[in-house]
């Protein structure tokens, strides 16, 4: 099948995937952009398991602060370079997951387990396990995986502190 630059374009603008590789996508897709979006996202999503072992040591330190200055976040989220931490998406994950810090004021990063017993709350689940406050659907783990697919980079929320007056 024959794609059209306007076509690999249009795929381009929405993925922001490379020229080549959103080509490629439409051809597998027949043409069709929400599958070949689906097939980019499959592909970015299985390379950023390769890279979770890289060493990431850039990024930046998000800070946000809300309730009229009642509470405040800083939470530093890693990249491999300076180059992908200075991007919109890296800083648009960066301010989500401060945000979402505040709202949640979650106990840890990773994936604990919860007691025995117990159901976990939203609130008491650790931030990765978390439903995004602006997309129930996803979790901050798939915001932090779909980044680490854009960026083609190892992206790690690495710890955050969180204060809240009278607490």
């Amino acid at each position: 099948m024959e794609i059209s630059a306007d076509r690999v374009k249009e795929l381009r603008e929405k993925s922001g995937a490379g020229v080549m590789d959103c080509k490629r996508a439409l051809v597998e897709a027949d043409g069709n952009i929400d599958r070949a979006i689906a097939i980019l996202r499959e592909q970015g999503l299985a390379q950023a398991a390769k890279r979770a072992g890289r060493q990431a040591m850039e990024g930046c330190v998000e800070t946000y602060v809300h309730a009229g200055g009642k509470i405040g976040v800083m939470v530093e989220i890693n990249c491999e370079t300076d180059f992908v931490a200075r991007t919109p998406d890296f800083k648009t994950l960066a301010h989500d997951v401060a945000m979402q810090i505040a709202a949640t004021n979650p106990s840890t990063v990773g994936e604990a387990e919860p007691a025995e017993g117990s159901a976990p709350t939203d609130d008491e689940l650790p931030l990765m396990q978390q439903p995004f406050i602006k997309d129930p659907k996803k979790t901050i783990a798939d915001l932090v995986r779909e980044t680490a697919a854009k960026t083609g980079e190892n992206v790690v929320i690495r710890r955050f502190t969180r204060y809240e007056l009278g607490s």
